[in-house]
C-alpha cells in the first residue's frame, strides 16, 4: 500500500492514480510471474492489488471532493465510502463494490492467484479514472 510520503503534490489526484495503476502493473509484469492462468507469487498479487486498490481510493477522495466541494471530509471506511456515493452516482458505486472485492478482498487480503481477478480489478479501476 502507498505511503503519503510516496505522494508526488505536482501531480493531479488522476495522474496520481494513473502512476499508481502503472505501478501495480509493473508489479505483476516483473514480479508476479504467471501460468497457465494463475499468479505464481502471491506476495507480489498481494502487493499489486493493494497499490492498485489505493488508486481507486484516491480516485474515490478526488470524486467526492468535487461533489462536496467545502464539506469534504476523507472517508473513514468503506461504507462510507458507499454510503456517500449511493448519493451522486450508482455505477461508481457499482465500480466500488466490484473493485473492493476483487482488489481489496480477493487480491489484497486473500492473496488470489486468479489472473483473471486481478485483470478484471485492475480494468474497473481505470474506469473509475474516467470519473474524474
Amino acid at each position: 500500500m502507498s505511503r503519503p510520503e510516496d505522494h508526488d503534490p505536482s501531480l493531479t489526484p488522476a495522474q496520481e492514480a494513473e502512476r499508481y495503476l502503472v505501478n501495480a502493473r509493473r508489479i505483476l509484469t516483473e514480479k508476479a510471474g504467471k501460468k497457465d492462468g494463475l499468479y505464481a507469487d502471491v506476495k507480489y498479487v498481494k502487493m499489486a492489488a493493494g497499490t492498485a486498490y489505493s488508486a481507486a481510493l484516491l480516485i474515490l477522495d478526488e470524486y467526492l471532493r468535487q461533489k462536496e466541494g467545502v464539506h469534504f471530509t476523507k472517508p473513514k471506511s468503506i461504507e462510507d465510502y458507499t454510503t456517500r456515493l449511493r448519493k451522486f452516482d450508482k455505477k461508481l458505486l457499482a465500480l466500488l463494490v466490484d473493485v473492493y472485492d476483487e482488489l481489496h478482498i480477493a487480491g489484497y487480503y486473500h492473496g488470489t492467484q486468479s489472473v483473471n481477478t486481478i485483470q478484471t480489478g485492475l480494468s474497473n479501476v481505470r474506469q473509475m479514472l474516467t470519473y474524474i
